[in-house]
């Protein structure tokens, strides 16, 4: 509103144009609830103040200056002055914020996690854009008509000061084509070298104020050595970290039925956190680590892994394993498998940024064997049947059911514990045989005598998927961004890992659902550009002006990548929605300058000179658009509150993006058009 004011130079009118922000919100708000669609955080941050006011800004400044240009003209009521003033820029209007809407659609195709992100927000900003469309068409002529009755004769000092600076510059960049247009071809180069650089990821890792740190223990633990390993953890991350921890609970263990089981083996410890202010540590990534090395050095017995509680839940739904990057090997040999998976271990420990690596636990599971020794058995007339009946009863053997009302219990008959605990006393159990002679007493026969009874280690547990056996091996990634940390580790296991042949690896976990959105974002961004050119040359009738225009977005896309680049955020989904809200917001200024230099031209002006009246006349509404848009954004990109860094790279290349789009829009638009033109009317000659 300030911006509007110091620009506008008129009260009234900066009211009036705010006046469309709460009447869009609830128009926004009322067909999401009709259509019964529910909004996330994401929905509330992307309604930008200045994205929805765009077209009233036009609208309104357009009215004032013709009420100021056509002061001294009694002869015209006020009304009509403001109808003129309205109809010179509503088709613009119509066609530019159209566009910015047409932009959004793309983003409801989204699917997946990035889909349930994006698609709410999409929706809102849709609706609300719809909303201040009519706001600017209808009830902002009306408003204008009733409150604006007095215009300041004098201009705003702020844009006074604003036109002293723009027309120098305007004027060298129309005397100097080649140099202005080279400028903004290198301008996007440069960016476009930075690019590679940025890295990627798929969605910026929300700080949940906790972590979740898991407790790997041997399979054959039981539960209780499993809760005093977890109880002197949770001792000493209490003794040590007192400023940094408010609460450590854990839990080990899941039963079968839950979605995600695990063994006694595995503990979930929550580490809720104390606000950083309180920490003695810069950042969450050194407290982690200063953990790691602390529980390591202090829990024998044990491996940790560390992720947050909510991201854990996720990823393991996505991917069925509770880190960022899972890689699958499939084959047929169980043994194979774990040393296949032990080798992939040691190639991406290697890789720079990889932590709590690890491979799945499929042996380690103890395991009575009994191998029964049938030619010894058929010495002494033993069936394998009576051998198998002993061996049950170790388990226990069904003796009958016990009823309770309507309840029934399973009773077992089976050895006392102190037999079935010792093995040499399982060796020594007895087994009938028949008589040494006939009629005489039958025998009993030590176990051991019939069969080989032995203590291994058998596998823990045994994963299936497409047809074959699985064994995954995970990996956490920190301070470095995923998509460059998978191709380092991709090249290091395909130049330490050999499988055997029919046997196949897959990498999945966040970085497929990278993979999949980026692939469907390389159809909507292409689709988005498309429609955003259809739509302009619509408006124009003109290919050539399409094209002019549309030249906004390259030195948009080049400023939101110098925005990443500044502020050290990689590529993700978060940025790439981004940039397609950029598309339309950087086109909406073309379009209002490019209509204005059009009706110059029909009114007889001279290519170089309708090119320069457009830029001047224009240069108010331009500034006001692209600062109200970039300030709306200012708060997304600050944010601290929950989410907000999801909400930072999309508000941060917008913003980026709006100052190169608004130097494009300012110099080199008009200096490309009277160029193309100029060169046009040679050719004619």
């Amino acid at each position: 509103i300030v911006v509007l004011l110091l620009l506008l130079g008129n009260l009234r009118g900066g009211l009036i144009v705010a006046s469309a922000i709460p009447l869009s919100m609830l128009a926004a708000f009322i067909a999401m609830k009709q259509l019964g669609i529910s909004g996330n955080l994401m929905s509330l941050g992307a309604i930008d103040f200045g994205l929805i006011v765009d077209g009233s800004v036009v609208m309104v400044e357009n009215i004032v200056r013709v009420l100021h240009e056509r002061r001294g003209d009694h002869g015209v009521s006020h009304v009509e002055k403001v109808r003129s003033a309205a109809h010179q820029v509503a088709r613009p209007v119509v066609f530019a914020v159209g566009i910015i809407i047409l932009v959004y659609l793309p983003i409801l195709a989204l699917r997946g996690v990035e889909g349930k992100m994006f698609r709410p927000m999409a929706l809102t900003v849709v609706f609300a854009l719809a909303a201040s469309l009519v706001a600017a068409l209808t009830l902002m002529p009306v408003l204008a008509s009733l409150f604006l009755r007095k215009v300041s004769e004098k201009e705003p000092w702020l844009f006074r000061w604003a036109k002293r600076i723009y027309v120098p510059v305007l004027d060298g960049a129309l005397v100097r084509r080649k140099i202005t247009v080279g400028v903004a071809v290198l301008v996007f180069l440069v960016s476009l070298a930075i690019t590679p650089f940025l890295g990627t990821e798929f969605i910026p890792r929300l700080d949940e104020g906790a972590i979740a740190m898991q407790i790997w223990r041997l399979p054959s633990i039981s539960l209780e050595q499993s809760n005093r390993i977890s109880l002197q953890a949770e001792k000493v991350l209490r003794e040590e970290f007192a400023q940094e921890i408010d609460t450590v609970v854990s839990r080990t263990g899941r039963a079968e039925i839950a979605t995600d089981p695990m063994g006694v083996e595995i503990s979930d410890t929550y580490i809720m956190l104390n606000p950083p202010e309180k920490w003695r540590f810069d950042s969450k990534e050194e407290l982690i680590e200063a953990i790691e090395a602390t529980v390591t050095k202090r829990v024998p017995g044990a491996i940790f892994s560390f992720s947050q509680p909510i991201e854990l839940r996720v990823s393991e739904l996505i991917s069925g394993v509770r880190s960022d990057v899972a890689i699958q090997i499939y084959g047929d040999d169980l043994a194979m498998l774990k040393k296949k998976a032990d080798e992939v271990v040691r190639a991406v420990q290697k890789v720079a940024g990889a932590a709590d690596v690890k491979a799945e636990q499929t042996t380690g599971l103890p395991v009575l064997r009994v191998r029964i020794d049938r030619q010894a058995a058929a010495r002494l007339g033993i069936h394998a049947e009576e051998i198998l009946d002993v061996v049950e009863a170790v388990g226990g053997i069904p003796a009958g059911m016990v009823f309770e009302g309507q309840k029934r219990f399973l009773l077992q008959a089976r050895f006392g514990g102190e037999t079935r605990a010792s093995l040499e006393r399982i060796r020594d159990l007895r087994v009938p045989a028949p008589p040494a002679v006939a009629g005489g007493p039958r025998r009993l026969v030590p176990l051991s005598q019939v069969a080989d009874v032995t203590l291994e280690d058998g596998p823990a547990q045994i994963s299936r998927e497409n047809i074959s056996r699985r064994i995954s091996v995970e990996a956490n990634v920190r301070g470095r961004d995923l998509g460059s940390f998978i191709a380092a580790a991709q090249a290091a296991v395909r130049d330490e890992v050999e499988l055997p042949s029919g046997w196949s690896l897959d990498w999945g976990g966040q970085f497929e659902n990278l993979q999949s959105a980026s692939r469907r974002l390389a159809l909507l961004v292409p689709l988005s550009l498309l429609l955003i050119f259809l739509l302009l040359y619509t408006t124009f009738s003109s290919a050539r002006l399409a094209v002019l225009i549309f030249l906004n977005v390259p030195l948009a896309i080049s400023g939101g990548i110098a925005a990443l680049a500044l502020r050290g955020y990689p590529f993700s989904i978060s940025a790439g929605v981004g940039f397609i809200a950029l598309f339309g917001i950087a086109v909406l200024n073309g379009v209002v300058l490019v209509s204005y230099i059009v009706e110059r031209r029909e009114r007889g002006l001279g290519a170089d000179e309708a090119a320069r009246e457009g830029a001047l006349v224009r240069l108010r509404p331009v500034l006001m658009t692209a600062l109200v848009a970039s300030f709306g954004f200012v708060p997304m990109a600050l944010a601290t509150s929950a989410g907000a860094e999801v909400q930072r790279p999309l508000a941060t290349v917008v913003i980026g993006g709006l100052v190169t789009s608004t130097l494009l829009t300012l110099l080199v638009l008009p200096t490309v058009y009277s160029w193309f033109t100029a060169r046009r009317t040679e050719v004619e000659i």
